[in-house]
């Protein structure tokens, strides 16, 4: 399985099987992480965690670690954190390992403890690492229904041609079509799924759609869900050969005031 392939299959997981990861098995993971790359250029120290005692979550079953990293407490520290921990998810499952974001479902003190946060750092996010168990438990299902979690808001709602009030005709088998289709897969929190894109003829711009109730400790939660969407959309391009040129330069478009721009890729 590719990392394009996991994007397409991934689905967040709350139960497993309670079966430990082989040595060999984590060892890849956080030798994997430890070389992941984000746009940001800012590093991720990462950290494996066995599960048990406070380091757990009410909305977990059977989970036999974590994992999760820290990063430096600076601009742009939840994109790159976003990026650089969903591709370390998607390359879980490409071993078979289940996965789900966690940010507010969980004891924060006992986990920024467990990891030595200083006051320095930001520990944004930390995900239950393990093997799928053979059924959800009926706590899983009903989150996934309360927060709609199989339904993905339409393309002409998150895509659009040059401006705000054009939505892109997301069709055909363009390589582009496939990195936006990628994009609209991402998990976010809640489902909120905040990303908004401008395709122009040489760029893709990235918005954030704000919405209110999600800055907390001291970080916006949705724009750890912005990295998720930058990451999925530069892996997509990568797995048809495209490369992509990542900048920070707003490109002046009119947008909604609860819009803000994040980022860039240019691919021409």
């Amino acid at each position: 399985m590719t990392l394009y392939e996991a994007i397409l299959a991934r689905r967040s997981v709350r139960t497993f099987s309670g079966g430990m990861l082989s040595r060999e098995e984590a060892d890849a993971l956080m030798n994997y992480a430890k070389n992941v790359k984000n746009p940001y250029g800012l590093t991720v120290n990462w950290h494996f965690l066995p599960a048990g005692g406070k380091i757990s979550s009410p909305v977990i079953v059977g989970e036999p670690a974590y994992i999760t990293g820290t990063v430096p407490r600076t601009v742009h520290a939840e994109e790159a954190f976003g990026y650089a921990f969903e591709e370390v998810l998607l390359y879980a499952l490409t071993l078979g390992i289940g996965s789900v974001w966690i940010a507010g479902t969980m004891d924060r003190a006992a986990f920024e403890t467990a990891v030595g946060l200083t006051g320095g750092e930001l520990m944004p996010c930390v995900s239950p690492v393990g093997k799928f168990a053979e059924k959800m438990s009926l706590r899983e299902s009903v989150m996934r229904k309360g927060v709609g979690a199989d339904n993905r808001k339409p393309a002409h709602e998150l895509f659009f041609d040059g401006s705000f009030d054009k939505p892109l005709a997301v069709v055909g088998t363009h390589w582009l079509y496939d990195a936006l289709e990628a994009v609209r897969r991402a998990p976010s929190a809640v489902n909120r799924q905040p990303w908004r894109v401008i395709v122009t003829p040489t760029h893709a711009h990235f918005y954030e759609k704000k919405t209110a109730g999600y800055e907390r400790n001291g970080m916006d939660l949705q724009k750890i869900d912005l990295g998720i969407a930058l990451c999925h959309f530069d892996l997509a391009a990568k797995d048809r050969g495209v490369s992509l040129t990542f900048g920070i330069t707003d490109p002046g478009i009119p947008h909604p005031s609860d819009v803000f721009y994040v980022a860039s890729y240019k691919f021409v």
